[in-house]
């Protein structure tokens, strides 16, 4: 949402599991109260993290139970499983939970916000004796007349338990929609904020909790980004005042892992800010071809692509991670 609160700061910083030795970093570090998803990042220059899993529906289950459970965004999970129902996909039906990842193409630092993957990356500093890891989380951002902003920003503050004061506009909203708002929401349960808030260097812009979490993984907030509870506590306990915060757009990531290239690609997003924008075929073969010079100079060997691969990820637009070349 696009508000700001002026309230007593809070720093709460503490240690997570970073200090877990590198060899027991595996396909999730270490768990916590939060679940995070925690991955060693990769050497040299791959980018591939994580690995898809395959769990069995239970009866009384929806995809969007699944989705918080597993800690992925709800359409995350719908493009994952498009043969699924969203609201009964039945007892022991398969159920892919997207769990590997691209790292986006920007430095390995602070926090890293991709808009059409509604995911954030944080790439905590690396302490003295440990591995760089990178920790990533399903969030909301704003709806089209509502968009969350591209750009290079920072954390300016940070606030525990905040006061949410609805702006003009949203007021306005709510009362044409019959449900008017007061003046100033006081924290607790009815904070759409959520217990912490994160304030960005653009003005009215956070990043916060909320009191829905089935609503993690949409375009349906004023412009901010929306986490769960428990993701948005753990993020606040480790981000310090100055972290650097870079908001992008890149519905299709590449990337290697050894000698296999892989490709993602996520359904753009339709807002205000994208009068301008290559279609996903062209982003995805210029994407391929820098991915493919870069091997290519590093290693002096030849890449095979596989053009069906590159098209049905194109078509499908899952946001799963897909083969599409090999190194020979």
């Amino acid at each position: 949402m696009r508000i700001f609160s002026s309230l007593h700061l809070t720093l709460s910083v503490f240690s997570f599991c970073l200090r877990t030795p590198f060899l027991l970093l595996t396909l999730i570090l270490c768990t916590s109260a939060a679940h995070a998803m925690t991955y060693p990042v990769p050497a040299e220059s791959d980018r591939l993290v994580g690995a898809i899993q395959s769990i069995a529906a239970r009866e009384e289950d929806t995809l969007l139970d699944i989705a918080v459970a597993h800690k992925v965004g709800q359409d995350e999970i719908v493009l994952a499983n498009p043969h699924v129902d969203r609201w009964l996909p039945g007892d022991g039906t398969p159920v892919i939970i997207p769990s590997s990842f691209i790292l986006p193409e920007t430095p390995y630092e602070g926090v890293v916000l991709n808009l059409p993957e509604m995911r954030l990356y944080y790439y905590p500093k690396v302490l003295k004796g440990t591995a760089q890891v990178v920790q990533t989380f399903p969030v909301s951002i704003g709806r089209r007349e509502w968009y969350t902003p591209q750009g290079i920003t920072k954390v300016v503050s940070k606030v525990k338990s905040p006061a949410w004061y609805p702006p003009a506009s949203i007021r306005k909203e709510h009362e044409e929609k019959g449900e008017p708002l007061p003046a100033m929401v006081p924290a607790g349960p009815d904070n759409p904020l959520g217990d912490y808030a994160l304030i960005l260097d653009i003005p009215g812009y956070l990043i916060h909790g909320t009191n829905k979490p089935f609503g993690i993984g949409l375009q349906v907030s004023h412009g901010c980004i929306r986490m769960s509870a428990e993701d948005i506590e753990l993020l606040f306990s480790q981000v310090a005042s100055g972290t650097v915060v870079r908001m992008i757009n890149q519905p299709v990531k590449v990337g290697w892992q050894g000698d296999t290239l892989y490709m993602e690609v996520h359904p753009e997003l339709e807002s205000t800010q994208d009068i301008k924008h290559m279609d996903l075929a062209r982003q995805a073969n210029n994407a391929v071809a820098k991915a493919q010079h870069h091997r290519q100079t590093q290693t002096g060997r030849q890449i095979r692509l596989d053009r069906k691969a590159i098209e049905g990820a194109i078509r499908s637009r899952s946001g799963l991670p897909t083969a599409i070349a090999k190194l020979m």
